[in-house]
């Protein structure tokens, strides 16, 4: 059967004797709305890319990145121009007293090589802190970091977050001592976290303020009391002082000391690394630029100690007797 497939001429009539009626054919598509969303695309494109070339994106500390490196450290040395060891008789603004129970544990635990491997994810909520401590109190945040992991391992260490440390002294991320005084150091440098907006969210961040567990406050304490005792953005032998002064001044604050400048240090030569461990030459430069003659000052003034005591106590006799 044979089926006329030819559309009808106009006048035909349906079989119900009705005129036939033919729809208008459609209307071909707006090309408008096809050209506006291709302009809206093209200028979001070239806005991107616009930003990527201007470093608005993917620049400073972005979420997940660490903050930007100041410079490049020097490696130190005794005979380097414009370097000076700090003298351990002078006084210090801030200065922690360790007891002797601290002191030993302390001198065993940083002989030892971190055995936690600290994941990347862990660290990111710290970065924003970081760069907001440098900015505040002008610190270079590879120093506030390097104390960070020198007293706590990035806070890691078990009993970060409660209670004191097992010298029954300090306590949180930065190991603020709350039992010195008579105004603990913890007392003193508290309320730094004011000086600054606290970011929208970080891991741990407590409900009360301040709190030495809240990351924020403990940091920016903890940047604020190395500001006080001298440190600022170049990591040099005021920088030394300031860690020397965080954790008291003896054989084990020189230890620290040392320590804390070599890993900031090579942290900016190399780039901030979290697992790396610090470099025993760098140590070695850094003992050798600040931390000897600070050991030496300590040994004097330890061997002079007798001697002044048994002097004072014959004057005092001799006046007596007299």
């Amino acid at each position: 059967m044979n089926v006329n497939r030819e559309a009808p001429t106009e006048g035909m009539d349906t079989p119900g004797g009705q005129p036939l009626r033919f729809a208008d054919p459609p209307a071909p598509a707006s090309e408008r709305r096809a050209w506006l969303l291709a302009c809206a695309i093209a200028v979001l494109g070239l806005a991107v890319l616009g930003a990527a070339l201007s470093g608005a994106i993917g620049s400073g500390s972005s979420a997940g990145a660490p903050p930007a490196l100041l410079i490049a450290a020097a490696t130190p040395t005794p005979a380097a121009p414009g370097l000076r060891a700090p003298s351990v008789q002078a006084p210090a603004r801030i200065l922690a007293r360790p007891t002797a129970a601290q002191q030993s544990a302390d001198a065993a635990r940083f002989a030892a090589a971190p055995q936690t491997r600290i994941a990347r994810g862990w660290m990111e909520g710290f970065y924003p802190i970081y760069a907001t401590a440098q900015s505040t109190f002008g610190v270079n945040w590879l120093l506030i970091a390097s104390i960070h992991m020198q007293e706590t391992a990035f806070s890691t260490a078990p009993g970060t977050y409660h209670g004191l440390n097992f010298a029954h002294c300090c306590a949180g991320p930065m190991q603020f001592n709350v039992t010195n005084g008579p105004i603990s150091t913890w007392r003193l440098v508290r309320d730094s976290y004011s000086s600054a907006r606290r970011p929208a969210a970080y891991d741990h961040m407590t409900a009360r303020h301040p709190s030495i567990y809240d990351d924020f406050d403990a940091i920016m304490a903890g940047a604020h009391l190395l500001s006080a005792d001298g440190a600022g953005r170049a990591l040099d032998g005021s920088a030394w002082a300031a860690a020397y002064d965080y954790y008291g001044h003896d054989a084990t604050g020189v230890t620290y000391a040392d320590q804390v400048l070599a890993r900031a240090i090579g942290w900016s030569q190399h780039g901030f690394c979290i697992n790396c461990g610090v470099s025993v030459a760098l140590v070695q430069a850094v003992h050798a630029a600040y931390g000897a003659p600070a050991a030496t000052a300590l040994e004097g003034a330890a061997a002079a100690g007798p001697s002044a005591r048994s002097a004072r106590l014959g004057a005092s006799r001799r006046a007596h007797s007299g």
